[in-house]
């Protein structure tokens, strides 16, 4: 029973230990976030009077004629008087910034090196005294074993004299041999009880002292470390608010200067200068005499009155066709706009309501052929070559994206490093400095690795940039599109614009303002919307040359207009090469020939297509 005991008090004090260590542990990660704290506030104040001097500053009087006369206005120098008061207080905001680092954040930092220290000796300590006293235990129990034990040798070695003594046939010198092995054992066993009796004396002293004195000794020095610590965020709370309160009178001095300055305002002192400034001093203009004119009008009407009148009558139909000749004149001299090809038109014209469908694909999401999806969702080249121009760019970006945020966080691993390296040279008995060093060269060379990978990525998405269309030529086609099928657009966004959900999509302005900038990535959903600009319609319809051939190497339906349905592994001639639009112009035969995305067929292009 006593030794279930004191196993039961050793468990206790051993999960008493764990738990006083946990809440230690606990309250020096709250001096360090209170540490913390104080110091993002004394960042904040810097910032903030960083900015409101930059602010004082840009407002300040320039030395120039304008501002100088500006200033003899009561207003004007209220606000310069008010600037400089702003300057002075934001003086104020440094001198926080600078007593919450000095007298808290300073101070606070080299207290927790020392608390760590302190509490990191006291569970030393506490460990130590634990480790004797269980030590002590099994030595304890070793004698009691060995005690036992010689008592149950010494009882059958008494056993075994008295059958040989009892026994009549066994000879005198046997006997005497087993009696003298009797008392052996019951002098081991004698001995053995005298080392029990006396050690179990020397442990339970040390027991007792170890739970009435060592171990009450070691929890009292801890509880008083947390009450220094609690005293100390104590202090620092209320300096934290006292650095304000020491500001207070100069800032109150900053804003009854600028009260002042405001008070200083005379309007009419100000409007008075004004008057004084501009004033001419002319006299003003008497009154205007009546003129009579009516003495002079007292002509009769005759025949030849009448004859001018009716050649009055016929003069303004006379200039009035020379009035037209200016509007002529102009309208045939007019600046000459640049001129499109009739295919941009004609195509323009017809893709206008596959453009609108190409906007709602933006809205829902675009549906890719099922072969493209599992491209794009499947392994594929690192540089994303087998994707659309416009969806490679995404990748990339997304690519580099991810690669700058690993770098990022290597270099966090490598400031925390390098922060613990300081804290171990500052600190030996923490740690080995030398020992952080493998592991910072090891970072420096995953952030090199890193940064070449960004480089490549980078190199790839300007390629891929470069080959794409400029904005100002989409804005330019854009703008084309709008004015030639404003007709064909509206009558488009009044039946598209109902979404399948019921949801109801933007305004036609919206729409072509959206389509001015969409990228011309091919997907089946959507048609080129502009020919190359070297083509024109032809009076007798020649077609075109054959500069090559094509491999389908996914099915492509070619619902919409102007394009063409391929089958995969179907092979076609090309006859006109992809101009960075995503579109490639084939033909299957002599009556059928359009377009078809270019990242869905292998082109072979002859040299003599390729040379020219």
């Amino acid at each position: 029973m006593d030794k279930i005991e004191t196993l039961i008090k050793e468990q206790q004090l051993k999960d008493q230990f764990d738990n006083l260590e946990k809440h230690t542990q606990w309250g020096i990660e709250f001096v360090e976030k209170y540490n913390k704290f104080v110091k993002e506030r004394s960042e904040i104040e810097i910032n903030y009077a960083k900015q409101i001097r930059n602010l004082s500053k840009k407002y300040q009087p320039k030395k120039n004629s304008r501002e100088e006369e500006e200033s003899k206005y009561s207003f004007c120098r209220a606000f310069f008087t008010t600037l400089n008061e702003l300057n002075d207080y934001a003086g104020q905001h440094e001198v926080i910034a600078e007593n919450l680092t000095s007298q808290i954040f300073v101070e606070l930092t080299r207290y927790l090196q020392e608390l760590k220290a302190e509490r990191k000796t006291h569970f030393h300590d506490g460990r130590k005294a634990q480790q004797y006293i269980e030590s002590s235990w099994k030595q304890l129990e070793s004698c009691k074993r060995r005690f036992e034990r010689d008592c149950k040798e010494a009882d059958r070695a008494q056993q075994y004299f008295e059958k040989m003594d009892a026994d009549i046939n066994v000879t005198k010198a046997d006997v005497e041999k087993a009696r003298q092995q009797a008392q052996m054992r019951h002098q081991m066993a004698s001995d053995s009880k005298g080392d029990y009796s006396s050690y179990l004396q020397k442990f339970n002293q040390e027991q007792n002292d170890h739970y009435h004195t060592i171990i009450p000794n070691i929890f009292q020095k801890l509880q008083d470390m947390e009450e220094k610590r609690i005293e100390r965020i104590g202090a620092c709370m209320k300096a934290f608010a006292e650095v304000d309160r020491q500001v207070l009178p100069i800032v109150g001095k900053c804003l009854d200067g600028m009260t002042t300055a405001a008070e200083s305002i005379e309007p009419k002192t100000d409007s008075q200068q004004v008057v004084e400034s501009y004033k001419s001093g002319f006299e003003p203009p008497s009154d205007v005499e009546f003129e009579d004119y009516g003495q002079a009008m007292k002509r009769t009407v005759s025949e030849n009155s009448l004859s001018n009148a009716k050649e009055g009558k016929e003069k303004p139909a006379g200039k009035s066709k020379p009035k037209l000749w200016p509007f002529i004149k102009n309208k045939n001299k007019s600046p000459k706009q640049h001129k499109e090809p009739l295919s941009h038109r004609l195509n323009d014209f017809m893709a206008s309501k596959p453009k609108m469908h190409c906007l709602r694909s933006l809205r829902r999401g675009i549906t890719l052929n099922s072969h493209v999806r599992s491209l794009i969702e499947g392994s594929g080249p690192e540089d994303f070559s087998h994707l659309p121009p416009e969806q490679r760019r995404k990748k990339l970006q997304g690519k580099i994206d991810d690669l700058n945020k690993d770098i990022h966080k290597e270099m966090d691993q490598r400031d925390a490093l390098t922060k613990m390296k300081d804290v171990y040279i500052k600190n030996p008995q923490m740690g080995d400095p030398t020992s952080v060093d493998p592991r910072l060269t090891e970072i420096a060379q995953n952030i090199e690795k890193l940064q070449a990978e960004v480089q490549k990525f980078e190199g790839w998405l300007a390629e891929v940039e470069e080959r794409m269309p400029s904005k100002s030529d989409s804005h330019r086609r854009s703008g084309l599109y709008e004015t030639q099928s404003n007709i064909a657009v509206s009558n488009n966004c009044a039946q598209d614009r109902e979404s399948p959900d019921g949801s109801y999509t933007e305004e036609q302005n919206t729409e072509t303002q959206v389509k001015a900038n969409i990228n011309p990535t091919p997907n089946p959903n959507t048609i080129p919307t502009t020919m190359p600009d070297d083509e024109e319609f032809d009076d007798d319809d020649e077609p075109l040359a054959t500069i090559g051939t094509c491999k389908a190497l996914y099915p492509f339906e070619g619902h919409n207009e102007g394009t063409i349905a391929v089958a995969e592994g179907e092979l076609l001639y090309v006859i006109e090469e992809d101009k960075g639009d995503g579109w490639t112009r084939v033909r299957r035969n002599q009556d059928e020939e359009g377009y078809v995305p270019t990242s869905y067929i292998e082109v072979n292009l002859e040299p003599n297509a390729k040379d020219s």
